[in-house]
């Protein structure tokens, strides 16, 4: 795997406090307040979440900063089950009187929603499925160094020092770089008892490399494979990710990938990165197993799920060494909490098991209106203004224990592609057929790489390309990629997911050269 350095084995993050300055906000009076006012307006359930969350880029162009923004959203939100209707209203005043206004507010809302919902003939009501109560508890993500507490200069210096590694390489015309970090603060207290505090941070560090051939004006451009990751300024300095060893390839990589052929059109073996499985999952399992999505609720935006609920069980979702988790757990995922946003405990368990559908993400509506039990904690609102929906856990294809090495696996190919990186990608309304391209794709001749080509996309079903995997690699293959862009709802939201995977083996696999699709 270019530039990964694995796990590091027996270290720990360090230890961190919450903010004080978060903390030192009467989180627990508004809470109160709010909550008190719910149930005297006969809420049959309430929750109050307060968030504050700061968001900021870096970005340089060339090696010369090009743009950057730092913002903080601090607010909060009640919501509250009343005569079987949800209510939710938001506010930013922090006093005891406006929470207990806001707690009005989303209970008149819940009231004129019941009025529309009878209007419209149906006799659906929300009821949630039980959870422990969980009282006083406190969770921070695993990271050692916050990156809101390293010098903008330092950060800027950083990049400017890579984006310029990258510009003195024979056949680089220019370099993109950019720095996104995240630290979000969350309290959370509902009518049943529970209340939690929780800190997470995150970071995408990136850079692009563009060649430009001057007699042709041909150009293309090759990307870090870095993924983004649930940790601190420590990833950029050395934890996670070897990044003088990335950046030391690139320009060579490129240089090769401008020289390469276009792609035959055909059916071969692939063996697919990490780099670039990820982003497969999380289209074609992620989004799929999302239950309120299979049922129906999630279809304006983004489509449904061919995953349908009454296949739980039974659906041949790919070959028998399929096994794919649903995770709020793993270490450094960008989807890891302590809590969700409906006060659900993280948890792991299974969505694919030998290659059948198991289990799908719930919420707690979800799960009671299915009869699953509890929730798995997948309530999660990427805003103090905006109501929780269901979102996905870090979903992730789980390694074979004994299983062989990248270099193996392609060894076991006379013909066919290894795939590396990802970069555009399409899929149907129920993530069922889809076609997704890369950074880089080698050729594998008699299992061994032999030069670059270009213009590639895979093309399948969701069932035919899993059912087609024949091996998946080992642990020491294994990677934790991710996005912090994930789309989902009306208003819409956006959440940062991880999806951990190993390389793997698929046969006979489609593949489409993207320029000859392009004209027709």
């Amino acid at each position: 795997m270019i530039g990964a350095t694995g796990p590091d084995p027996g270290r720990t993050s360090v230890p961190h406090s919450i903010d004080a300055a978060f903390t030192a906000l009467p989180l627990r009076a508004l809470a109160d307040a709010a909550l008190a006012r719910a149930r005297a307006l006969g809420a049959d359930h309430a929750d109050f979440r307060l968030e504050r969350i700061r968001s900021a880029s870096w970005r340089l162009r060339d090696a010369k900063p090009s743009g950057g923004s730092d913002t903080t959203d601090l607010g909060y939100a009640v919501r509250v089950v009343h005569g079987g209707s949800w209510g939710f209203a938001s506010g930013v005043d922090l006093t005891m009187d406006a929470a207990a206004r806001v707690a009005s507010q989303a209970v008149a809302m819940a009231k004129l929603s019941a009025q529309v919902i009878r209007a419209a003939g149906s006799d659906e009501r929300v009821e949630l499925a039980a959870e422990p109560v969980h009282a006083d508890r406190t969770w921070i993500s695993a990271y050692d160094v916050d990156p809101f507490e390293v010098p903008d200069a330092e950060k800027a210096a950083l990049l400017a020092d890579w984006s310029s590694s990258l510009l003195a390489a024979d056949g680089v015309a220019h370099v993109d770089a950019s720095l996104l970090a995240v630290h979000e603060n969350k309290f959370y207290a509902d009518t049943a008892g529970t209340s939690t505090t929780q800190q997470r941070v995150r970071i995408h560090p990136q850079l692009t490399a563009v060649a430009v051939d001057a007699s042709t004006g041909e150009f293309d451009s090759m990307r870090t494979i870095a993924p983004p990751a649930g940790r601190g300024w420590e990833y950029l300095t050395g934890t996670g990710w070897d990044w003088q060893a990335e950046l030391e390839q690139i320009p060579g990589l490129l240089a090769e990938k401008m020289r390469a052929p276009s792609v035959a059109a055909g059916r071969y073996d692939l063996v697919v990165d990490p780099s670039n499985l990820w982003l497969t999952i999380h289209e074609s399992i992620g989004h799929a197993t999302e239950l309120d999505r299979a049922l129906g609720y999630e279809a304006a935006y983004a489509g449904t799920s061919f995953a349908t609920f009454d296949q739980l069980g039974t659906l041949k979702y790919g070959s028998p060494i399929m096994n794919v988790t649903g995770d709020r757990t793993a270490e450094h995922g960008l989807a890891t909490v302590g809590f969700d946003d409906e006060g659900v405990e993280a948890q792991s368990w299974d969505l694919v098991k030998d290659g059948t559908l198991v289990g799908y993400q719930l919420d707690r509506r979800i799960a009671r209106l299915t009869g699953l039990g509890r929730s798995n904690g997948c309530a999660y609102a990427d805003s103090p203004a905006h109501v929780p929906v269901q979102r996905m856990a870090n979903v992730s294809l789980r390694p074979d224990p004994g299983g062989l090495s990248t270099e193996d696996l392609i060894g076991g190919v006379e013909r066919g592609i290894y795939v590396v990186g990802d970069r555009s990608w399409s899929i149907d309304m129920q993530r069922y057929n889809f076609q997704f391209t890369g950074q880089r794709f080698f050729r594998i001749e008699n299992g061994r790489l032999a030069g670059q080509l270009r213009d590639v996309a895979y093309q399948a079903t969701t069932t035919d390309f899993w059912g087609s995997m024949e091996k998946v690699g080992g642990p020491q293959t294994y990677v934790l990629g991710g996005a912090f862009n994930c789309g989902k709802a009306q208003p819409g939201q956006v959440a940062a997911v991880s999806h951990g995977c190993p390389s793997a083996l698929f046969r006979d696999v489609n593949i489409l050269n993207t320029t000859q699709e392009a004209g027709r």
